[in-house]
């Protein structure tokens, strides 16, 4: 089976790399059963922390990557 290839360049978005390298940490650090239910979970945390006035991860990572 071959996949269609296309010459569109996809820009990832600022933080996202940081953001997910987060999440594979935690899952190979906790090992959860359901990873998905984990990164609900993990990405609610993250929410509600951005909500409370915490520092924004995609926001500190987008300038870690910079």
């Amino acid at each position: 089976m071959s996949m269609a290839s296309s010459n569109t360049n996809m820009r990832v978005p600022a933080g996202f790399r940081n953001l997910l390298e987060g999440l594979a940490r935690e899952v190979l650090r906790e090992q959860p059963t359901d990873v998905v239910a984990f990164a609900a979970q993990h990405f609610q945390k993250l929410l509600e922390q951005r909500e409370a006035g915490a520092v924004d991860p995609v926001a500190w990572g987008a300038m870690l990557e910079d």
